[in-house]
């Protein structure tokens, strides 16, 4: 017997965050050396939308890009995947931010970002405040946003002030960006304050450290909750992911692949899992696991976001990983 959250309801799911260019290597080496690059399109929050969208959900993504080639070309690529655009501004005169990848055949990549006074490092408290709420039941944001710029930061509280007044269920991913922030101090404290606020954090080991100086799963979790959190799912890497709301206890076994062709973008894989499931009604089982095939299948693609599946992907991956749990057991 699992649990649920009871504050989740069905509808739109809000985010914001940093679209960015992503320009990952052709074939391995050091980005100053390699000839040709992949172009495609990457953000934390992006990629959870993504994801969002196609299981079926609808999601709401709050961005500002620069007047330029690669701001078009994110807009392409939301329209392309169904994505709603309108919360999407231009602001001339700014710059989109753009990141570059090295490719490896293990371990993690090398990932360069270009993004100092970018268009999303003009987003602010007003643009919150002008943002039509009609139906939206569910927040998610990062750590990613508010360490951009100041106004960044206002615009983060404003967004969790608006989900507080309407109720809206709100979900966190600590998604930690030290090189983003004046000290570690600061890091530590800002986003102490923003997990304190929220239903949901998505946190892993590395980030509980960091932040808590915890090192295992439980602490990490407790962590969270003493601070004010509602419900912790700390993750675990390939081997899996332990929720808990302090009362009620669940560790999850992740997914066997194969080969991991690059581990860039599997946490918000995780995230749009996970938040996917709760809009559903599952329990935090049911949720967890699903975050952990979706960081899973994430694995098996270069691109931050290519892999995120559709219904049928998702389905037919769980059906593949019965039948590898069904041979070990053998």
């Amino acid at each position: 017997m699992t649990f649920t959250l009871e504050h989740v309801r069905p509808g739109k799911v809000l985010l914001a965050g940093e679209p960015m260019g992503l320009f990952t290597a052709d074939s391995e080496g050091a980005c100053s050396e390699v000839d040709t690059f992949d172009a495609s399109v990457a953000g934390a929050e992006l990629n959870v939308a993504i994801g969002l969208k196609r299981l079926g959900h609808d999601p709401l993504y709050l961005a500002k890009l620069g007047d330029d080639p690669i701001g078009e070309r994110i807009v392409h690529f939301m329209t392309a995947n169904g994505l709603d655009t309108s919360l999407v501004t231009t602001c001339p005169g700014t710059s989109t931010g753009f990141m570059m990848k090295t490719r490896v055949h293990q371990g993690d990549p090398q990932t360069y970002y270009f993004r100092r006074h970018s268009a999303a490092s003009t987003l602010g408290a007003d643009d919150v405040r002008r943002i039509d709420l009609t139906g939206v039941t569910t927040l998610h944001l990062t750590g990613i946003l508010p360490p951009l710029s100041a106004s960044c930061q206002e615009a983060t509280f404003a967004l969790l002030d608006r989900a507080h007044a309407r109720d809206m269920f709100v979900s966190f991913d600590p998604n930690l960006r030290p090189t983003l922030w004046p000290n570690e101090k600061t890091m530590r404290s800002v986003l102490r304050r923003i997990a304190s606020r929220c239903d949901l954090i998505l946190p892993g080991i590395h980030e509980g450290e960091v932040l808590f100086g915890t090192t295992s799963l439980e602490d990490t979790a407790r962590a969270f909750l003493d601070n004010g959190a509602g419900c912790v799912i700390v993750k675990d890497g390939p081997r899996g992911a332990y929720a808990t709301d302090g009362a009620q206890h669940i560790y999850v076994p992740g997914c066997h692949v194969d080969h991991v062709v690059d581990t860039v973008g599997c946490g918000d894989g995780f995230a749009a899992g996970v938040l996917s499931a709760l809009l559903e009604g599952l329990d935090i089982e049911e949720a967890t696991y699903r975050g952990c095939m979706l960081g899973a299948i994430q694995t098996q693609h270069v691109s931050d976001n290519e892999g995120l599946p559709n219904r049928t992907q998702l389905a037919e991956f769980r059906l593949a990983q019965q039948g590898i749990d069904m041979e070990l057991r053998a």
